[in-house]
């Protein structure tokens, strides 16, 4: 599981460089920015979710 989460983490960073490639900062909300600074969003959230996951599992074993 914690493997899958770093995998997933990973791809979302990826995504989250990629995205920031295409943004042309004089148009943000025109076009193809529009869509990058949506993936931007996603791939952010995406990170805090795995992080909180990370978290709550370590959580999860020290309570045990």
């Amino acid at each position: 599981m914690k493997l899958l989460i770093y995998i997933i983490c990973g791809i979302a960073l990826a995504l989250l460089i990629y995205n920031t490639t295409i943004v042309d900062f004089d148009n943000l909300f025109v076009g193809n920015s529009s869509t990058a600074l949506i993936g931007i969003l996603a791939s952010l959230c995406v990170l805090v979710l795995m992080g909180i996951l990370l978290i709550s599992k370590k959580i999860a074993r020290k309570r045990k």
